[in-house]
């Protein structure tokens, strides 16, 4: 879940060291030698492999996706394919905001869909000398299934230290708004989760070198690098 979060959060950054322009129609193919959401393995600390299918409409901002990955939550879950439909808006040269609702579905077994929820956004970006400001949220009211509602608050800084070459530094809180129906470690209701990444491109592919953490005590949440290469090609 990064995707998409790795779609949804950190694809705007990615992309201003992209060495191909975003096409009406697109895909993305990546390999990563894990997949995390906001910190914790959805693959049991395993690589993934995972690929999304866009399509801008340049005229109005609108945008619509499809994103998957393989998974594995140690219970026949192996498949993760999500859609979300957006709006990306440039305010002025310096402002923008991106909102929209995505939806996230679990594949393997029967019982594996009970999982499936949806989520809306909101991230603002501040572009200055300085580099690339975010402010994200999402909110969810059935978070995977649990009838609990949910938030995740993000804050992120992107800088270009050299051309081509960026730093990307993030913290977010996942927090439960209903800890009787889910919590994240035994009775806490939230979590912390800190990353720091290397940006850059090259022959046409992305390339990035994470290392994160987080204030839970799980082997699939602790301190980590990830790796990760994709490219895009525009249909």
């Amino acid at each position: 879940m990064t995707t998409r979060q790795t779609v949804l959060a950190t694809a705007l950054p990615l992309a201003l060291l992209s060495t191909s322009a975003m096409a009406d129609l697109s895909t993305t193919v990546t390999l990563a030698s894990d997949y995390t959401f906001n910190g914790v393995s959805q693959t049991m600390n395993d690589p993934a492999i995972q690929g999304s299918l866009d399509y801008a409409f340049a005229d109005s901002g609108m945008y619509v996706g499809t994103w998957a990955s393989n998974v594995d939550f140690g219970e026949g879950t192996d498949i993760e394919w999500d859609a979300y439909l957006g709006h990306f808006v440039e305010l002025n040269e310096a402002l923008s905001v991106d909102y929209g609702i995505a939806y996230y579905s679990y594949h393997g077994e029967d019982y594996s869909s009970d999982g499936n929820y949806f989520e809306t956004y909101a991230k603002f970006g501040y572009t200055n000398s300085l580099g690339f400001t975010e402010l994200n949220f999402w909110y969810a009211w059935d978070y995977f299934g649990t009838d609990a509602g949910h938030v995740i608050s993000m804050i992120a800084h992107t800088v270009e230290i050299a051309p081509n070459h960026a730093i990307r530094a993030s913290f977010d809180i996942s927090n439960s708004l209903d800890g009787n129906k889910f919590a994240w470690d035994g009775n806490d209701k939230s979590y912390n989760h800190y990353r720091l990444a290397y940006q850059t491109s090259f022959a046409g592919f992305d390339f990035e070198l994470a290392g994160e953490n987080t204030s839970l005590d799980w082997d699939t949440a602790d301190e980590r690098i990830v790796a990760s290469i994709s490219r895009s090609f525009d249909l």
